[in-house]
């Protein structure tokens, strides 16, 4: 009888902790989201649609979003061009440097946009390493390569953020898909083409079509890569709310675009979610050793090196062409730039050295990876439970985050939080809290294929044996978790080390971010000013890679969605 009600308190406190995340969420997202709405939608009380009618009548809006759906789309094919063989590579074959090259491969999907321009800039702009070598090798008077502010550029800068995301969600998969239905295909006469079509591809389909809507998603909610490489000529919804917020201070129209963008973000959520869950089933994982291979031809060191060389030729050529920037000198190759790093030549209280602003970016990312934690690991148990209606709406509403305009959630904090008992509007907390919404749903997809693949016979051996339901937890979930909670941790802080919309809104000019700090160096004319700014986004790439490399020899397996 004592013990029946041990379990039943025990009970009560685990559906009260896993109320925390939904918590976390009404308070510091959909209350934002709410007032900045009320205020823009509703300013004397009632409900005025005239913004929404705008959007109908004008034909403008209507463009952009024509504009932003098919680019997402075009962005999603090429990505997935370039990212399936690399996938293929790593899933099958073992060789050296893998380790490293699969760290450097996700560097790209935590740099700010700020950091990518410049890299894309230091590779391909006018005076760019590649028209720089072409015209010296060519004689030639002008640069031959003029894709700036073209579409062509944000295709590239699209594929060069989200290839890491089919490498990593169908790359890990695939290497966990038990090789011995391939060999029995093959030996039962059937060529290589219909083993791919009728075995590997049927399996492949659910996280081959997640990391499709996933990458469909980033693309469509694209912000930097629009604002700073497409110039003027191009607009998302996301920039165009941007526009009518910040610069044309049309707020409502603003408020009834990021209406429209989180309604279909909220539906390719839902689809996301579901075609994810349906992946999930409880696997017998396999050892790398039996599932992959190393090169033994001529024939396989060709695969291997035409899928490395597509993917990071692509990734690496701009991360190198900014590092090579980032040392030359007027007077030759120099660690100049980065020793005015740690200089503050205006001595002004609305100024400091980037060194403080690195400082400022550790700290606010370890808190917003502390609590993305915390709240993820409730969050994902909160999801994996038994199927039910609530889960499945559940699922998209913590992915949310990811869709919606960074500059409306802004807005939504300096509106809603100025006021007791949230007053935070002048506080630091600001911007932890704001990272911690990015990073949730990155924590979430880490650890929620594998709790929902542990089988469980294992939890019901433990509590036939006696154990409490918190022993459970402890003894059995935890040593499984504990590699998808390292990966989630090294995804939060480095999301956080390199958010940059939101906190250009919410953070005071006594604490900057990095990424600010280099925002503000490409906003001011001169050298140093511009070389600063690189060497800055050299070291903040330097962070990224180190979190990731350290990550690949600590996680075992293939498992989660990143």
């Amino acid at each position: 009888m004592e013990r029946g009600k041990q379990v039943r308190r025990a009970l009560r406190w685990q559906s009260a902790a896993l109320m925390i995340p939904l918590v976390f969420l009404a308070v510091f997202f959909f209350y934002p989201l709410f007032e900045i709405l009320r205020v823009s939608l509703a300013p004397d009380g009632r409900l005025d649609l005239t913004p929404v009618a705008v959007l109908v009548r004008e034909s403008y809006y209507g463009r952009v979003l024509w504009f932003t759906t098919w680019q997402a789309t075009v962005s999603t094919l090429l990505t997935l061009a370039v990212g399936l063989p690399a996938a293929y590579v790593f899933a099958r074959y073992t060789f050296p440097g893998k380790t490293v090259l699969r760290a450097l491969s996700t560097v790209p999907f935590v740099m700010p946009t700020v950091v990518v321009a410049a890299a894309f800039s230091a590779l391909l702009g006018p005076n760019g390493e590649v028209n720089r070598w072409l015209m010296h090798a060519f004689h030639l008077s002008q640069p031959p390569v003029q894709i700036q502010q073209t579409i062509w550029m944000i295709l590239l800068a699209h594929v060069f953020y989200n290839a890491t995301i089919v490498l990593r969600m169908v790359g890990g998969f695939w290497a966990n898909l038990d090789p011995r239905l391939e060999q029995a295909a093959a030996v039962l006469g059937a060529s290589r083409w219909q083993v791919f079509r009728e075995i590997t591809l049927p399996l492949l389909l659910p996280s081959l079509t997640a990391a499709c809507l996933l990458i469909f998603l980033f693309c469509f909610t694209s912000f930097g890569v629009i604002l700073i490489l497409g110039g003027p000529r191009f607009a998302t919804l996301e920039v165009e709310i941007y526009r009518q917020a910040v610069n044309l201070f049309r707020l409502p129209v603003a408020a009834a675009l990021a209406l429209v963008q989180m309604a279909i973000t909220l539906a390719v959520m839902m689809v996301y979610t579901r075609v994810q869950a349906r992946a999930a089933t409880a696997l017998n994982f396999k050892p790398q050793q039996a599932t992959q291979q190393r090169m033994t031809g001529w024939r396989q060191r060709l695969v291997v090196g035409s899928g490395i060389s597509l993917l990071f030729g692509l990734l690496l050529a701009p991360l190198a062409a900014l590092i090579a920037r980032s040392v030359s000198t007027p007077n030759g190759v120099s660690l100049a730039y980065y020793r005015e790093l740690f200089i503050n030549r205006r001595q002004s209280i609305l100024f400091v050295p980037p060194v403080e602003a690195l400082r400022n970016s550790l700290l606010f990312a370890a808190a917003a990876l502390a609590l993305a934690l915390i709240l993820g690991v409730l969050s994902a148990y909160l999801l994996a439970r038994p199927r039910q209606r609530a889960t499945a709406w559940l699922d998209p509403l913590f992915m949310l985050p990811l869709g919606t305009s960074s500059v409306t959630l802004g807005l939504g904090f300096l509106v809603a939080l100025d006021s007791p008992p949230l007053n935070l509007r002048a506080s630091p907390l600001l911007i932890p809290l704001a990272h911690t919404l990015v990073a949730l749903p990155f924590v979430i997809r880490s650890l929620l294929p594998v709790l929902r693949g542990i089988h469980p016979h294992l939890r019901e051996a433990a509590a036939v044996l006696g154990a409490a339901p918190d022993r459970v937890r402890r003894e059995v979930d935890l040593p499984i978790l504990a590699p998808a909670l390292i990966v989630g941790a090294v995804f939060a802080f480095t999301v956080s080390l390199g958010e940059f919309g939101a906190t250009v809104l919410i953070a005071r000019p006594q604490t900057p971010t990095l990424p600010l700090a280099i925002y503000r160096f490409l906003g001011q004319p001169g050298a140093l000013n511009y070389g600063q700014a690189l060497a800055a986004s050299s070291l903040l790439m330097l962070v990224c890679a180190v979190g990731f490399i350290l990550l690949e020899w600590m996680r075992y397996g293939e498992m989660g969605e990143f």
